[in-house]
């Protein structure tokens, strides 16, 4: 088969050591790990603007590294190909290899801030991305120091507090091993972010299964959603999570 994949960046090294493995041929189109911090409308728009970049090439399926990621697929349109989405919320289904064992860890784990390699090696949302960041445009990448400039010493530390200190509800640190590592930095990089937080820190092994199938099939109903040509992508709010309707 002949397949376009379309992904957060997040997923770089994990997809690129399934794309070498692959029967098909499959062609890669990676976009900013930012884009859901600029709200639904403008990811899709971005997300749907890879989709219809066809380059004259025809595909037999486009496929998409993504969940739902705060309703940002929400509107996108299949063209000549069909699209294949994971039925998940957002990259951690991914990770863990299905929606029941992330739920089931989020259950016994609430409070938890996930890393993977992806997370801490593509870093911050940079350039135009971070200018039109709902974070960058509510100030809440503002070094204290920029805050007093601004506002003062007594408005700033409440601003401080508010929009740009640790998330408060947090008190542990996963990183999750996926097994593409090439060394132990991000590991040791997440167990210091930790520490400088006084999070508990654990590592769970990852199971790329999900993406795998993604990436070769096959697309079972339980887990993928088919988008067909003409079709959008609308949120469910129930357990698939994912639906298709004319465009």
């Amino acid at each position: 088969m002949k397949l376009k994949l379309i992904s957060c960046e997040i997923f770089f090294r994990e997809i690129c050591a399934l794309a070498a493995r692959t029967p098909h041929r499959l062609d890669l189109v990676f976009l900013p790990k930012g884009l859901h911090d600029l709200g639904a409308a403008p990811m899709r728009e971005r997300v749907q603007a890879a989709v219809d970049q066809g380059g004259g090439e025809t595909y037999d399926a486009i496929l998409l590294g993504y969940g739902l990621c705060n309703n940002g697929l929400v509107g996108l349109t299949a063209r000549a190909a069909p699209l294949i989405v994971p039925r998940a919320h957002d990259c951690l289904t991914l990770f863990f290899g299905s929606r029941r064992r992330y739920q089931d860890y989020f259950d016994r784990h609430p409070g938890t801030y996930f890393y993977t390699t992806g997370w801490l090696e593509r870093g911050e949302a940079s350039g135009d991305l971070k200018q039109l960041s709902i974070g960058h445009q509510l100030g809440m990448d503002k070094s204290y120091a920029q805050l007093v400039a601004e506002y003062g010493e007594d408005n700033a530390q409440y601003l401080f507090d508010t929009l740009c200190a640790p998330p408060p509800n947090y008190s542990r640190c996963t990183f999750i091993e996926m097994g593409v590592e090439p060394g132990p930095r991000f590991e040791a990089d997440a167990r210091a972010r930790a520490a400088e937080r006084g999070w508990t820190f654990e590592k769970v092994r990852g199971d790329p299964g999900l993406l795998e199938r993604l990436v070769n099939g096959p697309w079972d109903a339980a887990d993928f959603l088919t988008v067909p040509p003409g079709h959008r992508i609308a949120a469910r709010y129930d357990d698939a999570i994912l639906a298709a309707e004319p465009g």
